[in-house]
């Protein structure tokens, strides 16, 4: 393990699957990886996000950010309806409560998936960047995914740490990024 600002870097890890859940929030991550040699791939997988006009506004960020790095970007695809399965019972759930738990353990699953069938090892989350997130949720869910993917490793990380937060805002502006007022699903918008 090597520690750089406060980010802290496995060994041998050169490349990564990273889950990114918006533009704004991938952008000081994706800079900070690619200024330390780590080559990230960004997978775009947010079945979460409500109505579909936001999440495509979201994902056209996303990618529109990740063509001008020249990184690639994969699109995971949209299904609400699959969503709303997974944390059916939970809807009335508070911010940070069970329902967001599940949404994590979902979004991060498929990205250990992805990241096995494009034999790389090692996968991460922009949702750990987030000052409205629970990184014990993400951690769980990260690990949880780890362990059901064998032969991938989650890198937990605290994203808001090493002046990345300050760097995320500075590039919201120099993108001139959409910047969504909550989280996605239609539980979060109040």
């Amino acid at each position: 393990m090597k520690k750089k600002n406060d980010i802290i870097i496995p060994e041998g890890l050169h490349e990564v699957l990273l889950h990114a859940c918006c533009a704004p929030c991938s952008s000081a991550i994706v800079e900070w990886m690619l200024q330390h040699d780590i080559r990230p791939t960004i997978f775009y997988f947010n079945p979460n996000i409500y109505p579909r006009e936001e999440y495509d506004i979201r994902k056209n960020e996303s990618k529109r950010h990740a063509d001008n790095l020249n990184i690639t970007w994969i699109d995971g695809d949209y299904n609400h309806e699959q969503w709303l399965q997974q944390i059916h019972g939970l809807e009335n759930e508070p911010e940070r409560g069970s329902r967001c738990l599940q949404c994590f353990r979902m979004r991060l699953t498929a990205t250990a998936l992805q990241a096995k069938a494009l034999n790389i090892p090692y996968f991460a989350t922009t949702l750990a960047s987030s000052r409205w997130k629970s990184l014990e949720q993400i951690t769980q869910a990260g690990l949880a995914a780890q362990e059901t993917v064998e032969g991938t490793f989650f890198w937990t990380q605290n994203w808001r740490k090493g002046g990345l937060q300050d760097r995320r805002n500075e590039l919201l502006h120099e993108y001139n990024f959409y910047n969504q007022q909550y989280c996605g699903c239609e539980f979060s918008m109040h």
